[in-house]
């Protein structure tokens, strides 16, 4: 899928999941946590797509994610497909095809987006404040990007580093309890999941079960069957998968607000 496609399903996610945990296990989140939650969820969902590189000098080509920052995240998308690349390389078995570019290979594996999920939470409960601001940085311009393609491309990277760097400072200041807030782990997490899900209903599909073979083949590819997998790009991503994503996240998002400010403003409904 597309990136703008992978951020909504990441912020659709998300609020849904919280909507059902509020529902069924009482976790209750404050509108702050929720609205930082949706962010790196949605970030995150773009993260696998760091593998597909472009043109870095010319600023051309290469995934969604990969403009954030110009040049700079042009660079790092160059440095992640070169690297998955390489262990695609050292990891082939027989019937594996020879490949010229890492693009949807180890950032689209189950392993690499639990392990990266796992290393946020253990770099925030190490490192503090420096690391949870530097998460929140990341992840929101990656938000920005996803979600607002076209405000982002407009206003250019600059003013998305500069708006996520606020973003980061002032949230950062304000979340409640421990600094090193859990969820942002599990956020970033579910972000990387969730695009995996969302390539596998693509032609191409995603190796999840690397380093695990199957068959003679260690980067076996899963997915739909071609006769009713998508076309990225298609109309039925870009319109009815957006619409549907962006309409339940609205909903989840409004379900779980609307009595937090019934509550705050102590308005009652009915009798």
């Amino acid at each position: 899928m597309m990136g703008s496609s992978h951020a909504l399903s990441g912020a659709a996610v998300w609020l849904t999941g919280s909507l059902a945990l509020d529902q069924l296990a009482g976790f209750h989140q404050t509108p702050l946590q929720l609205a930082v939650g949706t962010a790196i969820c949605a970030g995150g969902a773009l993260v696998p797509d760091l593998d597909l590189s472009g043109r870095v000098t010319r600023r051309q080509g290469g995934a969604t994610v990969a403009h954030t920052f110009g040049v700079f995240s042009l660079f790092l998308a160059e440095c992640i497909e070169k690297l998955s690349l390489g262990v695609y390389r050292l990891t082939r078995m027989k019937y594996d095809p020879p490949r010229r570019n890492g693009h949807r290979t180890l950032t689209h594996t189950i392993v690499f987006n639990v392990g990266v999920g796992y290393g946020t939470l253990a770099l925030c409960e190490a490192y503090g404040k420096w690391a949870v601001m530097g998460v929140l940085f990341f992840a929101f311009a990656l938000a920005l990007r996803g979600l607002f393609e076209r405000w982002a491309e407009r206003a250019g990277w600059l003013i998305v580093t500069l708006a996520s760097a606020g973003a980061a400072f002032i949230v950062y200041e304000r979340l409640p309890g421990d600094r090193g807030y859990p969820l942002l782990g599990v956020a970033v997490g579910v972000g990387g999941l969730i695009h995996l899900l969302g390539d596998m209903i693509t032609r191409h599909g995603s190796p999840i079960l690397w380093p695990i073979p199957t068959g003679r083949r260690m980067w076996r590819c899963f997915g739909l069957p071609h006769r009713i997998a998508l076309t990225a790009g298609d109309k039925t991503e870009t319109v009815l998968l957006r619409t549907v994503f962006a309409t339940v996240a609205v909903f989840a998002g409004a379900f779980l607000v609307a009595p937090i400010l019934l509550h705050r403003f102590d308005i009652t409904l009915g009798t």
